[in-house]
């Protein structure tokens, strides 16, 4: 049946910034329908009883990214206020609350093909949105499916909740392991600064429009972004997001070229390149910010700071260590992450299964 014959649909309201409060009942927007930790805005004034959001109250997100704003959710929190882009949902008799939220993610991904606007924020009218359709068996028939994609989702989300954890331990064990490091002094060490040790360049400023097709790495704040055909600096390098960014850092084996928004390194001084690279990842650089409305780093503000600085030979003793744990490290992520992809595929084969009769 079509889902304007089953449902209606209650769009929320528009609440302005200026409207927000400190206190009063929360504004339930998309973001806090995909993360339970999201921040509210709150609301004060006074209101409709129609976009009033109880515990229990099936709710459709029908604007935003594709693959990560759309869905159905029964909300299971304190009672809300309804923001734009979502739908409250009254069912008639004939269908279960819990089958409609399973039978709207099962035809999830058949919404976001309908969608209009422009890439990145799109929506579906409501118009598109009751014309999709969805099998409604008896009652009891719907029961029993509910019963077990409940079942079935509920391992699904302990599976998950495994495998995200595993992923943290592994990058926790390596960052631990990073920080041991550089805060254990040993013999030969040397008590100096970072600005004797090294010296940080600002990266080059380069448009899209002024790069020229070919394979130099041009490196942002952010990472690779883009490519050149002309190199600036000759590898290996080390390159830290000094505007917007900020503090990540890249290591390069291949000549690039470093932007604006980043600082290099220009001069290693006879230090092991990878070693300086693991030192930076370890280096918390953003309460160095500028203060600035745009956060930013200078590199006045890092040579200054004190270090413990170890030999060269023990340099590449913790780049081998490191280097060896990183790869360990990177192996179970990507185990990890074939995990939580796999899980995702099987939510989506038990739907499939259970609104095509062959649950």
């Amino acid at each position: 049946m079509k889902l304007g014959e089953l449902f209606t649909f209650k769009n929320g309201r528009a609440f302005k910034k200026e409207e927000w409060s400190e206190d009063g009942l929360p504004i339930i927007r998309i973001q806090n329908l995909n993360n339970a930790n999201a921040a509210f805005n709150f609301f004060s004034g006074q209101y409709s009883d129609d976009i009033l959001v109880k515990s229990g109250d099936l709710l459709f997100s029908w604007s935003g990214t594709v693959g990560s704003s759309f869905g159905s959710h029964i909300w299971s929190r304190e009672p809300g206020l309804l923001n734009q882009h979502i739908f409250r949902i009254t069912l008639r008799d004939t269908v279960e609350k819990s089958y409609a939220y399973y039978a709207l993610k099962y035809i999830t991904e058949a919404i976001e093909e309908a969608v209009s606007g422009a890439v990145g924020l799109v929506h579906i009218t409501k118009e598109k949105l009751i014309e999709f359709t969805i099998p409604v068996p008896p009652l009891l028939e719907q029961q029993r499916i509910v019963g077990i994609l409940d079942e079935a989702f509920e391992g699904v989300a302990t599976a998950k909740a495994n495998a995200e954890k595993n992923l943290q331990n592994a990058r926790a064990l390596f960052e631990s392991h990073l920080q041991s490091v550089f805060t254990q002094r040993g013999k030969g060490w040397l008590r100096t600064t970072i600005g004797d040790q090294l010296m940080l360049q600002r990266g080059f400023d380069i448009t899209k429009h002024a790069q020229n097709e070919g394979g130099v790495p041009v490196v942002s704040s952010g990472g690779i972004k883009s490519f050149h055909d002309k190199a600036m600096v000759k590898a290996p390098g080390v390159v830290i997001g000094r505007k917007g960014t900020l503090g990540k850092v890249f290591y390069l084996d291949i000549d690039f070229w470093p932007h604006d928004t980043t600082l290099w390194v220009k001069e290693f001084k006879g230090n092991e390149p990878r070693f300086v690279y693991y030192f930076f990842f370890g280096l918390d650089v953003k309460q160095m910010d500028s203060g600035t409305a745009n956060p930013a780093l200078n590199r006045n503000q890092v040579h200054p700071i004190e270090i413990d600085w170890p030999p060269i030979p023990q340099q590449k003793a913790f780049v081998a260590t490191l280097d060896a744990l990183s790869e360990e490290t990177q192996r179970l992520e990507s185990i990890y992450q074939q995990k939580l992809t796999a899980l995702e595929a099987l939510k989506k084969s038990l739907l499939h299964q259970a609104f095509t009769g062959a649950l």
